[in-house]
Protein backbone atom coordinates (compact mmCIF):
# COMPACT_ATOMS: atom_id res chain seq x y z
CA UNK A 1 0.00 0.00 0.00
CA UNK A 2 1.58 3.33 -1.01
CA UNK A 3 2.02 6.14 1.50
CA UNK A 4 1.96 9.22 -0.72
CA UNK A 5 3.87 12.31 0.37
CA UNK A 6 3.82 13.92 -3.08
CA UNK A 7 2.07 12.63 -6.19
CA UNK A 8 2.41 12.96 -9.95
CA UNK A 9 4.22 16.14 -11.04
CA UNK A 10 5.44 17.03 -7.55
CA UNK A 11 7.02 13.60 -6.98
CA UNK A 12 10.20 14.42 -8.93
CA UNK A 13 10.92 17.55 -6.91
CA UNK A 14 9.99 16.22 -3.45
CA UNK A 15 12.67 16.56 -0.78
CA UNK A 16 10.93 15.29 2.34
CA UNK A 17 12.43 12.37 4.31
CA UNK A 18 14.97 11.59 1.59
CA UNK A 19 16.83 9.30 4.02
CA UNK A 20 14.03 6.75 3.48
CA UNK A 21 11.31 7.96 1.10
CA UNK A 22 11.79 8.25 -2.64
CA UNK A 23 9.96 8.20 -5.98
CA UNK A 24 8.11 5.05 -6.94
CA UNK A 25 5.35 3.82 -9.19
CA UNK A 26 2.02 2.40 -8.07
CA UNK A 27 1.00 -0.07 -10.76
CA UNK A 28 -2.52 -0.68 -9.46
CA UNK A 29 -3.32 3.05 -9.48
CA UNK A 30 -1.03 3.86 -12.45
CA UNK A 31 0.81 6.90 -11.09
CA UNK A 32 4.19 8.00 -9.76
CA UNK A 33 4.57 9.28 -6.22
CA UNK A 34 7.15 10.25 -3.61
CA UNK A 35 6.79 8.24 -0.43
CA UNK A 36 7.04 4.75 1.00
CA UNK A 37 5.20 1.45 0.83
CA UNK A 38 3.61 -0.47 3.69
CA UNK A 39 3.72 -4.26 3.34
CA UNK A 40 1.42 -6.43 5.43
CA UNK A 41 1.50 -10.21 5.66
CA UNK A 42 -1.72 -11.33 7.30
CA UNK A 43 -2.95 -14.57 8.80
CA UNK A 44 -6.11 -15.76 7.05
CA UNK A 45 -9.20 -15.82 9.27
CA UNK A 46 -12.47 -17.15 7.87
CA UNK A 47 -15.28 -14.61 7.67
CA UNK A 48 -13.27 -11.61 8.88
CA UNK A 49 -10.28 -9.42 8.13
CA UNK A 50 -6.80 -11.00 8.25
CA UNK A 51 -4.67 -10.73 11.38
CA UNK A 52 -1.40 -8.90 10.54
CA UNK A 53 1.67 -11.03 11.28
CA UNK A 54 4.27 -8.82 9.62
CA UNK A 55 4.22 -5.12 8.83
CA UNK A 56 7.13 -3.61 6.95
CA UNK A 57 8.00 -0.27 5.42
CA UNK A 58 10.17 0.17 2.32
CA UNK A 59 11.07 3.11 0.06
CA UNK A 60 8.59 3.58 -2.79
CA UNK A 61 11.11 2.55 -5.44
CA UNK A 62 11.84 -0.86 -3.87
CA UNK A 63 10.25 -3.84 -5.56
CA UNK A 64 7.73 -5.69 -3.37
CA UNK A 65 9.84 -8.83 -3.69
CA UNK A 66 12.56 -7.21 -1.54
CA UNK A 67 10.15 -6.96 1.39
CA UNK A 68 9.27 -10.65 1.00
CA UNK A 69 12.94 -11.64 0.87
CA UNK A 70 13.54 -9.93 4.23
CA UNK A 71 11.05 -12.18 6.00
CA UNK A 72 11.42 -15.40 3.97
CA UNK A 73 13.90 -16.94 6.47
CA UNK A 74 11.18 -16.86 9.16
CA UNK A 75 8.63 -18.92 7.19
CA UNK A 76 8.17 -22.60 8.03
CA UNK A 77 5.39 -24.53 6.32
CA UNK A 78 2.09 -23.24 5.02
CA UNK A 79 0.84 -21.18 2.13
CA UNK A 80 1.43 -17.59 1.07
CA UNK A 81 -1.09 -15.94 -1.26
CA UNK A 82 0.44 -12.97 -3.04
CA UNK A 83 -0.18 -10.71 -6.02
CA UNK A 84 1.65 -10.90 -9.35
CA UNK A 85 4.55 -8.75 -8.10
CA UNK A 86 5.77 -11.71 -6.06
CA UNK A 87 6.24 -14.09 -8.99
CA UNK A 88 9.88 -15.17 -8.78
CA UNK A 89 11.34 -18.61 -9.52
CA UNK A 90 14.25 -18.27 -7.07
CA UNK A 91 12.02 -17.14 -4.21
CA UNK A 92 9.59 -19.96 -4.99
CA UNK A 93 12.46 -22.50 -4.70
CA UNK A 94 13.71 -21.04 -1.40
CA UNK A 95 10.20 -21.17 0.04
CA UNK A 96 9.69 -24.72 -1.26
CA UNK A 97 12.75 -25.84 0.75
CA UNK A 98 11.02 -24.38 3.82
CA UNK A 99 7.81 -26.27 2.93
CA UNK A 100 5.99 -23.05 2.00
CA UNK A 101 3.86 -22.78 -1.13
CA UNK A 102 3.58 -19.31 -2.64
CA UNK A 103 0.48 -18.95 -4.77
CA UNK A 104 0.07 -16.02 -7.15
CA UNK A 105 -2.28 -15.24 -10.01
CA UNK A 106 -0.87 -16.29 -13.39
CA UNK A 107 0.76 -13.60 -15.50
CA UNK A 108 -0.37 -13.90 -19.09
CA UNK A 109 2.56 -13.83 -21.53
CA UNK A 110 2.55 -10.84 -23.88
CA UNK A 111 2.15 -13.13 -26.93
CA UNK A 112 -0.54 -15.24 -25.27
CA UNK A 113 -3.99 -14.29 -26.55
CA UNK A 114 -6.17 -16.42 -24.30
CA UNK A 115 -5.98 -17.99 -20.86
CA UNK A 116 -5.67 -21.72 -20.41
CA UNK A 117 -8.46 -23.09 -18.21
CA UNK A 118 -6.16 -24.07 -15.31
CA UNK A 119 -4.51 -20.62 -15.38
CA UNK A 120 -7.86 -18.91 -15.16
CA UNK A 121 -9.02 -21.19 -12.33
CA UNK A 122 -5.78 -20.70 -10.36
CA UNK A 123 -5.86 -16.93 -10.78
CA UNK A 124 -9.51 -16.77 -9.72
CA UNK A 125 -8.97 -18.93 -6.65
CA UNK A 126 -5.86 -17.01 -5.52
CA UNK A 127 -7.69 -13.71 -6.03
CA UNK A 128 -10.60 -14.94 -3.89
CA UNK A 129 -8.25 -15.83 -1.04
CA UNK A 130 -6.42 -12.48 -1.42
CA UNK A 131 -9.62 -10.43 -1.46
CA UNK A 132 -9.79 -10.04 2.35
CA UNK A 133 -6.28 -8.51 2.50
CA UNK A 134 -7.27 -6.05 -0.24
CA UNK A 135 -10.38 -5.23 1.81
CA UNK A 136 -8.14 -4.84 4.85
CA UNK A 137 -5.95 -2.28 3.04
CA UNK A 138 -9.07 -0.41 1.98
CA UNK A 139 -10.44 -0.51 5.54
CA UNK A 140 -7.16 0.86 6.95
CA UNK A 141 -7.23 3.73 4.43
CA UNK A 142 -10.90 4.49 5.14
CA UNK A 143 -10.48 4.52 8.92
CA UNK A 144 -7.07 6.19 9.25
CA UNK A 145 -6.32 8.05 5.98
CA UNK A 146 -2.84 6.53 6.10
CA UNK A 147 -2.11 6.88 2.37
CA UNK A 148 -2.29 10.69 2.38
CA UNK A 149 0.93 11.95 3.97
CA UNK A 150 1.23 15.29 2.16
CA UNK A 151 1.61 17.24 5.42
CA UNK A 152 4.60 15.16 6.59
CA UNK A 153 7.78 17.27 6.68
CA UNK A 154 10.50 14.97 8.08
CA UNK A 155 11.63 11.37 8.50
CA UNK A 156 10.44 11.34 12.11
CA UNK A 157 7.12 12.83 11.03
CA UNK A 158 6.76 10.09 8.42
CA UNK A 159 7.38 7.38 11.03
CA UNK A 160 4.85 8.97 13.40
CA UNK A 161 2.32 9.25 10.55
CA UNK A 162 2.64 5.63 9.44
CA UNK A 163 3.06 3.85 12.75
CA UNK A 164 0.66 6.12 14.59
CA UNK A 165 -2.07 5.33 12.10
CA UNK A 166 -1.24 1.64 12.14
CA UNK A 167 -1.53 1.73 15.94
CA UNK A 168 -4.92 3.42 15.59
CA UNK A 169 -5.90 0.68 13.13
CA UNK A 170 -4.98 -2.01 15.68
CA UNK A 171 -6.98 -0.26 18.38
CA UNK A 172 -10.00 0.04 16.09
CA UNK A 173 -9.84 -3.48 14.69
CA UNK A 174 -8.77 -5.62 17.59
CA UNK A 175 -9.99 -3.79 20.68
CA UNK A 176 -13.71 -4.16 20.16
Amino acid sequence: MPIIMASSKRSSKAKVALEFANKGYCGSKAFYYHGVKVHILGLKRTGTLPLPQYIGLTPASNHDLLALRQITPYFQGGEVYADKAYIDALEREILKEQEVDILTPVKKASVQETWFLFEKLLSTSVSRVRQPIESFFNWIQEKTGIQVASKVRSYKGLMVHVFGRLTAMFLLAFNS
